[in-house]
């Protein structure tokens, strides 16, 4: 197998190919979708597997996966009122032109820097 290297030989950290990776470790998705946060520690393996070939360049980017322990996982941290009204501000920026300060129903494209309608290109479908 191209990626198996447990002892990290070849890559630096234990590497394990896509659903191959030993019980116990788990991914950022895997843990937040387990109510678990990392708690600060370092990765402790990879996994590695090929991307989508490039329809210009051909080539198959590698793509990386970094796996922590599920042992030293803490709780993800409740929502607090205070956090969640944070949470709704920073939203709302990212809703609001700079230029003519009016809140969309949708997150403005970072690519305009502003809504649409001040890009001069065509309006989103909201």
């Amino acid at each position: 197998m191209k990626f198996y290297d447990p002892t990290g030989k070849s890559y630096g950290l234990p590497t394990y190919p896509r659903r191959l990776a030993p019980e116990g470790l788990a991914t950022r998705r895997q843990l937040r979708a387990a109510g678990l946060r990392p708690n600060g520690q370092d990765v402790v393996a990879q996994i590695l597997w090929h991307g989508r070939r490039d329809p210009v360049t051909r080539v198959r980017p590698v793509r990386a996966a970094y796996l922590y322990r599920v042992d030293l996982a803490a709780p993800v941290r409740p929502m607090t009122p205070g956090r969640q009204r944070a949470v709704a501000a920073m939203m709302r920026a990212r809703r609001t032109c700079p230029d003519c300060r009016v809140t969309f129903p949708y997150v403005l494209p970072t690519s305009l820097g502003c809504c649409p309608e001040c890009a001069g290109t065509p309006a989103l479908a909201a």
